[in-house]
């Protein structure tokens, strides 16, 4: 089985050694079963049971369950956070996902339970800037139209791939890695110049902003591509099961980015009124 990206076909020659081994869920002690019976279990060992391979059924279930655990943590972190904590909880908040969202990403390990943390806190933080923009910003209903228009683009984005108006192609796949390491290069010098009193505009409300934050929508909404493109690639190497938390973060992680600069967007126009 051949594919074009490296780290699915990682996963995929994984998969297939853990299949030949006949691997087998931890047994009561946290250890992995390779086909061994359990302490206790007597000398004659188990039938390998089959790994069971990642489905598209298996993503859009784990994305769901992700997304509800998001939005419960926001809706929480929104009422029981006093106003007074709020720029804490968001950068707390913010500093934690990252952290995890890194690991997770660079370790590619499919750890249920760091995933599960991972949409907790980026719960936190959602509902900590929404609270921010729509209550003390003043901006009525902009959490709403933030997001309709995101789940707008992203069935927007799943129906182009579907019919295959847009596809991963590496060129593709180079341009827009390249393109996302620079957006997320210029918004850490940003970060740091505001934080020495340098106001470049990218995020001031004016045509500069409004600008960077359409690029910013743009390739949060192509970042969905590589999303899908490494499920359809997971199912077709037979990824296990499992593997499918890594592929539902990765939709999680580009849904909530796309949300919170299209949240910044409105608020640009909301502004001007």
């Amino acid at each position: 089985m051949k594919t074009s990206n490296p780290v699915l076909a990682r996963l995929g020659q994984a998969a297939e050694r853990e299949r030949a081994a006949g691997y087998a869920p931890a047994g009561p002690y946290g250890q992995p079963g390779y086909g061994q019976p359990y302490p206790g279990a007597g000398s004659a060992p188990a039938a390998p049971p089959t790994v069971a391979p990642m489905t598209i059924d298996d993503v859009v279930v784990k994305t769901v369950t992700l997304l509800g655990i998001t939005g419960l943590s926001a809706v929480a972190a929104w009422i029981l956070v006093p106003d007074a904590l709020l720029g804490v909880a968001w950068i707390g908040a913010a500093i934690v996902g990252l952290v995890l969202g890194l690991i997770i990403s660079f370790s590619r390990m499919a750890n249920p339970a760091l995933v599960v943390t991972y949409a907790v806190v980026e719960g936190v933080f959602v509902g900590m800037v929404s609270k921010f923009f729509q209550e003390i910003a003043g901006y009525q209903g902009i959490v709403l139209q933030a997001v309709v228009a995101t789940f707008g683009v992203f069935f927007l984005m799943a129906a182009l791939y579907k019919m295959k108006v847009i596809r991963a192609t590496p060129k593709f796949t180079r341009g827009l890695i390249a393109a996302m390491v620079g957006v997320f290069a210029v918004m850490m010098i940003n970060l740091v110049l505001s934080l020495f009193g340098v106001d470049t505009g990218l995020r001031s409300g004016g045509p500069i902003a409004i600008i960077f934050s359409l690029i910013c929508i743009v390739v949060a909404s192509l970042s969905f591509v590589l999303s899908f493109h490494e499920v359809e690639e997971g199912v077709r190497l037979g990824l296990p099961q499992r593997y499918s938390w890594v592929a539902a973060f990765g939709i999680l992680v580009s849904l909530i980015w796309l949300y919170i600069e299209i949240l910044r967007l409105l608020s640009f126009f909301q502004g001007d009124d």
